[in-house]
């Protein structure tokens, strides 16, 4: 597959070059969905947002090499949008839910029930503040590069590393661990 020529091709309006390119990262850009998103569902609708927004806006793509590293940003982007119009909102189904924990109501969902060691890291991570947090999952849970994580978080490469090494270094302090450096 050649990246480039379906990004130039997607540019001229061919839907299919773009679709191609979407399905060829289908199952990354899900997993990095459902890490925002914490349920199947809007993970799903936070893809079928960015799908919209790359249709709308791929002409805006400066590097056609870049792609990949651009639409997983409109993705995380999009995520935290909805996160926070769902912040916003308070849910019928929440109120249902009578103080139940939604978020672990919602996993119910899940077709791939989490693991005791995926929950043991979900609440490890707790410990760290937000961005390190973000950090840390993108690089060992999304395997994605100190660069690439820089363009998503919109911010230097430099303070991605700082995030990771303080979020790692917090994590080693308050759960033990081999020797870190």
């Amino acid at each position: 597959m050649n990246v480039v020529r379906l990004v130039k091709q997607a540019k001229k309006g061919n839907k299919e070059s773009l679709l191609e390119l979407i399905m060829t990262e289908k199952d990354a850009y899900y997993r990095l969905a459902y890490t925002y998103m914490g349920n199947p569902h809007d993970a799903m609708d936070a893809l079928e947002e960015m799908i919209v927004i790359l249709y709308e806006k791929i002409d805006q793509l400066k590097s056609e090499k870049a792609f990949y590293s651009w639409s997983k940003t409109v993705l995380v982007n999009t995520c935290k949008g909805m996160l926070k119009q769902r912040n916003r909102l308070v849910f019928q189904d929440d109120l249902l839910l009578e103080g139940q924990d939604v978020k672990l109501a919602a996993a119910s969902y899940d077709p791939y029930k989490k693991s005791d060691q995926q929950m043991d890291m979900d609440q490890m991570l707790l410990s760290l503040n937000e961005h390190q947090k973000e950090a840390i999952q993108l690089k060992y849970w999304h395997d994605l590069d100190y660069e690439t994580i820089a363009s998503i978080t919109n911010t230097s490469v430099g303070t991605v590393k700082s995030r990771v090494f303080q979020g790692l270094k917090k994590l080693k302090e308050r759960y033990g661990g081999g020797q870190f450096g």
